[in-house]
């Protein structure tokens, strides 16, 4: 099972949730602040991290971002509320899903098998693609950028990943959401809109002008080298 470490500050929350996980079978290590989270990340080496996005001190977009520069462990930011100023700043500095508390054990497993969840391909495609400048090793989870390893949140690489495997199709937010993020309900745009403008921060020469992902306005996104 997935070893999670849980970073909030409502001592009640926090003892729920690592009470249902463990339930589980989790491996749940707990921090009441980011400074005391960003400690225990090395030592504990956590599958996925949950993080409260106000906490006293570092903020959860603070630690958020942090983790993010240092590598790629899947982030879901835990809010008291689905406000939209938050959700999107906490989804621009790289998490990868997100929840809002209160949440039953059930939804918060699910999300994060979700997240963690490896996308299966078809056999029969080359190991690696081509795309232009960027190569895709689609059994490595590997993609480069003219030469250069690009580093990718695993929702930004499993959106890729999922476009790439259907060039020039166009995909509407909600098959988007229920794909990568396997959101069955009628989920929420901002995950989609806030990856792709990571996403294409990382493979787009102009991310203003995009070549590689591009926007069809009331329809979705699709991917086609221009």
């Amino acid at each position: 099972m997935p070893r999670v470490l849980l970073i909030e500050d409502d001592a009640s929350v926090r003892e729920g949730i690592e009470l249902g996980l463990r339930r589980r079978g989790h491996e749940v290590r707990t921090a009441p602040t980011g400074e005391a989270g960003l400690a225990v990340i090395g030592e504990f080496r956590p599958d996925l991290l949950l993080l409260d996005l106000m906490l006293p001190g570092i903020n959860g977009v603070q630690v958020c971002r942090q983790v993010r520069e240092a590598g790629q462990l899947p982030i879901i930011m835990l809010t008291a509320r689905g406000d939209d100023f938050d959700v999107v700043v906490g989804l621009e500095a790289g998490a990868d899903d997100y929840i809002v508390k209160p949440a039953r054990t059930e939804v918060i497993e699910a999300r994060i098998r979700a997240v963690l969840r490896r996308i299966e391909e078809p056999g029969g495609r080359p190991a690696v693609e081509f795309h232009g400048d960027l190569a895709i090793d689609r059994a490595g989870l590997n993609v480069a950028k003219a030469g250069e390893r690009v580093a990718l949140a695993p929702s930004e690489l499993k959106l890729l990943l999922y476009l790439t495997a259907a060039p020039e199709q166009v995909f509407s937010r909600q098959q988007l959401l229920e794909h990568v993020w396997e959101h069955s309900y009628h989920g929420d745009a901002r995950l989609v809109d806030a990856c792709v403008r990571r996403l294409r921060h990382k493979i787009e020469d102009l991310p203003g002008n995009p070549r590689y992902i591009q926007t069809l306005r009331g329809f979705g996104y699709r991917f086609g080298p221009l």
